[in-house]
């Protein structure tokens, strides 16, 4: 990654009353759940998920899955493929994935069909940005921080080879990286 220059796209400040907003309204919906597992990606998702969890006031268990369906250096790879599943039987439950970005939709979409066959009493989705113009897949979103430009974007869990993930903002990456404007390693 030579002469990248990362540009911010949303503040900490931002992000922070988007999470603060987020959290009340996912407390708000499962006021009469009872527990509700929460399901963070793997890798991205793991600070988003962190602080939405903190910020919920219902109760809640914190899950991981991981699934790539890109390379190292961010080419697509087409299908998802699970490397680490969740520990928790999810039958019966209330789950709300968290996912980091949407970009093409085929990961959560892929997501959303595996956890469906473990017959949870509901499945709903939450993302922190979504590329709404790279959508390949319809796939619901029933939270959503963000919608952001077809951009190369780190900070904030999502990252660039490995590099900018713990940054407190998201920011977009022009250089190198602005060759294959996929975004972060899940999708």
């Amino acid at each position: 990654m030579n002469e990248s220059k990362l540009t911010m796209l949303i503040t900490q400040e931002s992000i922070s009353t988007r999470v603060d907003e987020l959290a009340a309204t996912i407390s708000s919906n499962y006021e009469d759940a009872g527990d509700i597992v929460i399901i963070g990606v793997l890798k991205g998702a793991f600070i988003f998920l962190a602080d939405l969890s903190r910020r919920l006031s219902v109760p809640h268990r914190v899950e991981f899955i991981a699934v790539t369906s890109y390379g190292r250096q961010g080419a697509s790879g087409g299908a998802v493929r699970l490397l680490m599943d969740v520990r928790e039987d999810v039958k019966g439950k209330h789950v709300l994935i968290v996912e980091d970005i949407v970009d093409t939709g085929r990961t959560l979409d892929y997501l959303v069909d595996l956890l469906n066959t473990r017959q949870p009493a509901s499945l709903k989705t939450c993302a922190l940005v979504r590329k709404a113009s790279r959508m390949e897949v319809d796939v619901q979103l029933d939270y959503l921080g963000f919608d952001i430009p077809d951009a190369w974007v780190v900070g904030y869990g999502l990252d660039y080879a490995e590099k900018h993930r713990t940054l407190p903002y998201i920011g977009v990456l022009e250089g190198d990286a602005s060759g294959d404007a996929s975004g972060d390693a899940s999708g």
